[in-house]
């Protein structure tokens, strides 16, 4: 496979798993607020997103340091967009 697309896979990875791991957060915080037991909520949710997102980083680098760094990139991304299409209108801060 070519280096090109080896590296845009990695990223795709990077960014699968940041959708799994902040997609994940938002459904707990949704979940754990109106639950009777809000702390497994968050605990068990924990455990499994950062389980997760371990694994899929070990898997992904291989042992390459460009490949982490690619598939935290990745990562990064998924956090932004996924932070742009959860926020609300009424949780939305205006600078004076």
């Amino acid at each position: 496979m070519n280096d090109i697309a080896l590296f845009f896979a990695v990223l795709l990875a990077g960014g699968l798993i940041g959708t799994v791991f902040f997609g994940g957060l938002w459904l707990t915080i949704q979940k754990g607020l109106t639950s009777d037991h809000p702390a497994l909520w968050f605990f068990g949710s924990t455990l499994l997103r950062t389980g997760f997102a371990l694994a899929g980083f070990y898997f992904i680098s291989q042992g390459d340091w460009r490949k982490i760094l690619l598939g935290l990139l990745g990562f990064f991304i998924a956090r932004v967009v996924i932070t742009r299409l959860t926020v609300t209108p009424e949780k939305e801060v205006h600078a004076p």
